[in-house]
């Protein structure tokens, strides 16, 4: 089976998530500069089955979606023009970051290590796509 690869984006640097060949786990990827996510994620491609991309979609409280949508929104097409042939899903992302501070410190993460933005990127996006499989497999 391909793996399903989630996305964090951020206007400096962007988390990723990856499942396992099988898709039924989400690990950390890695945090990319967002001005190399595309030839990142090109490279990762070449050695990786791609089912999907899930990109968390930012939402207000209201379900508006966020002042963030202007960046997300541009990157999703480019995304879509680049890679034609995998869907991109978008999975609403409230909230992941304070998530993803909070399962660090839950985990015992010492707190110089909690303050790497990257790790943060990182988690939130494990956090993008553990709710995405869980809303498929409901």
């Amino acid at each position: 089976m391909a793996r399903i690869v989630a996305i964090d984006y951020g206007q400096k640097r962007t988390g990723l998530a990856v499942t396992d060949p099988l898709q039924l786990i989400a690990t950390p990827l890695a945090t990319v500069a967002t001005a190399e996510l595309l030839k990142y994620l090109g490279g990762y491609s070449e050695k990786e089955t791609i089912a999907c991309f899930v990109v968390g979609y930012p939402k207000n409280m209201d379900n508006t979606p966020s002042e963030a949508m202007r960046y997300i929104n541009p990157f999703v097409e480019r995304l879509r023009q680049r890679f034609p042939n995998i869907p991109v899903m978008q999975e609403d992302e409230r909230f992941t970051s304070k998530m993803a501070l909070r399962a660090m410190i839950d985990g015992g993460m010492k707190k110089m290590d909690r303050r790497d933005k990257g790790m943060i990127d990182r988690v939130s996006a494990v956090i993008i796509l553990q709710a995405y499989m869980d809303r498929i497999k409901g």
